[in-house]
């Protein structure tokens, strides 16, 4: 890794990308679970015999499940002190990774039948998605790898525009394979929950 002798980054700044990408991460669970309650009591298909449609539905979950996820991780991340450098960067990172996870979510919604089963999926999910925030507690452990892991180009950016003033040249490629995914993934899940209502 890179030689960080004399420029080391104490561990409380370190800790600033964590925490927001496990808040966009948690997001995730929430947004399944809320998902799947409403396919087990049937609130799903009451909306359905009204005018609405299931793309209404999806818009309004996915509205709800990105403002939420963007929200509150911008929030801790303006209050512990994240945005006092590059923090253009860090809110578009912060932004695309609420769409990832919103997308991510729907796939776990239509995967689970109950509350349980989300969760006896979501785990395992959550549990993966937050291997690349230790590599910035741990940096060098991990190899190149964990770049197949989608929330990594969250971690990443957030964490070069933070602690080491990452400008729009050192995090464009993060926030370009972060938009592929966070799109990607947004569309699937959704495609995948339409068909589960079909």
């Amino acid at each position: 890794g890179v030689d960080m002798a004399g420029s080391q980054v104490p561990p409380r700044d370190r800790l600033r990308p964590v925490f927001a990408v496990f808040l966009l991460i948690t997001e995730t669970l929430f947004l399944a679970t809320l998902i799947s309650e409403e396919i087990e009591r049937r609130t799903i298909q009451a909306l359905l015999v009204t005018p609405a449609k299931v793309r209404d539905f999806l818009g309004a979950k996915g509205a709800v499940g990105v403002s939420l996820a963007f929200g509150e991780a911008l929030l801790f991340t303006a209050i512990v002190g994240g945005l006092a450098v590059q923090p253009l960067p860090i809110v578009i990172a912060l932004l695309l990774g609420a769409v990832l996870v919103t997308g991510i979510s729907f796939f776990l919604a239509a995967v689970g039948r109950d509350m349980m089963s989300v969760m006896a999926w979501g785990i395992p999910v959550v549990v993966v998605m937050i291997i690349p925030a230790m590599s910035v507690l741990f940096p060098g452990m991990l190899t190149d790898w964990i770049k197949i892991i989608p929330s990594y180009y969250v971690v990443d950016t957030v964490n070069q525009a933070a602690n080491f003033g990452g400008s729009w040249g050192d995090v464009w490629v993060n926030l370009l394979a972060l938009a592929g995914f966070g799109l990607t993934f947004f569309w699937l899940g959704g495609m995948v929950l339409v068909r589960r209502f079909q």
